[in-house]
């Protein structure tokens, strides 16, 4: 499909603080982790690849096709960087994915038969409350 450790190589990292509470560590130490990766600067992904995944991905993307994932999970810098880069990776490869084309089946006949079976009770039940016609 695609070379995952070129890919990797091809991404951008930028540390930055993490937000919300922690106190002094949180202040002092860049833990959270942002990737950075243009999809259509890529030289590993194919032309068809870029396209589907610049169509599946467009909710994700920035104006010009590039795709920003964050990870503030863990304490750790190198952690953060090892899960953000594994969502990712699960995120590119889930996008490649061709779905498997839908086989059209029959009704089987006992399913037809069940169904007009029941419409004729019904509609026997219907006509039976009905006022009789006196000619």
């Amino acid at each position: 499909m695609f070379n995952s450790e070129a890919l990797i190589k091809e991404l951008t990292f930028k540390a930055v603080r993490s937000s919300g509470s922690g106190g002094q560590h949180v202040n002092k130490t860049s833990t959270k982790v942002e990737l950075v990766f243009n999809i259509k600067d890529s030289l590993v992904l194919k032309e068809t690849q870029k396209e589907r995944l610049l169509n599946k991905m467009e909710h994700r993307l920035t104006k010009d096709g590039i795709l920003i994932l964050q990870c503030d999970e863990s304490r750790s810098q190198h952690q953060n960087k090892n899960l953000v880069i594994a969502r990712f990776l699960s995120l590119v490869k889930s996008n490649l994915a061709k779905p498997k084309p839908r086989k059209p089946t029959k009704i089987p006949k006992s399913a037809i038969r069940k169904r007009l079976k029941n419409k004729r009770t019904q509609s026997e039940k219907k006509a039976s409350r009905r006022k009789p016609d006196i000619d």
